[in-house]
């Protein structure tokens, strides 16, 4: 349980810390570290906060898809209610997600002339990458819909 709040201190942390390298306004730091830290909670939740062994394939995209919808939507809310773009949110809010291990770990076993493995992190971090943006994606096509319904009820 100290793990998981640890994680979550450091995840929240990432997120405002990386807003404060990017240089965003301080009025959306905090509001950016709330919503890196939800996205981390549901990329969590869906992979298992104990699991001790690396998550299945499907497991890691359908966890970085749905992280990826609820930052996307969460930064869509927060972009209406602070006046403020969109991307000041997102962008923060991957950090805790992106997979900078797997990442190292491919261009590691390349050198190493481990392509087999080299390949399987390959895997994983295209697969992070595109879920992300897919759940940006349906993110941006739920906020186009609801608009549209706004607007035909008005």
């Amino acid at each position: 349980m100290l793990n998981i709040l640890l994680e979550a201190i450091l995840a929240y942390l990432a997120t405002v810390g990386f807003g404060v390298i990017l240089n965003i306004p301080r009025r959306a730091l905090t509001v950016a570290g709330w919503i890196g830290l939800a996205g981390w909670l549901v990329y969590k939740g869906f992979i298992g906060f104990h699991q001790q062994q690396q998550p299945s394939m499907a497991q890691l995209g359908l966890a970085m898809l749905m992280a990826g919808l609820v930052i996307g939507v969460l930064s869509n809310v927060a972009a209406r209610r602070k006046h403020m773009p969109m991307i000041l949110f997102n962008i923060p809010s991957l950090v805790p997600l992106v997979p900078g291990g797997q990442a190292y770990q491919v261009v590691r076993n390349l050198v190493m002339n481990h392509v087999d493995v080299a390949l399987m992190y390959l895997g994983q971090v295209v697969t992070v990458a595109g879920m992300i943006a897919l759940g940006f994606l349906l993110a941006e096509l739920l906020a186009r819909i609801q608009l549209r319904f706004h607007h035909l009820s008005s």
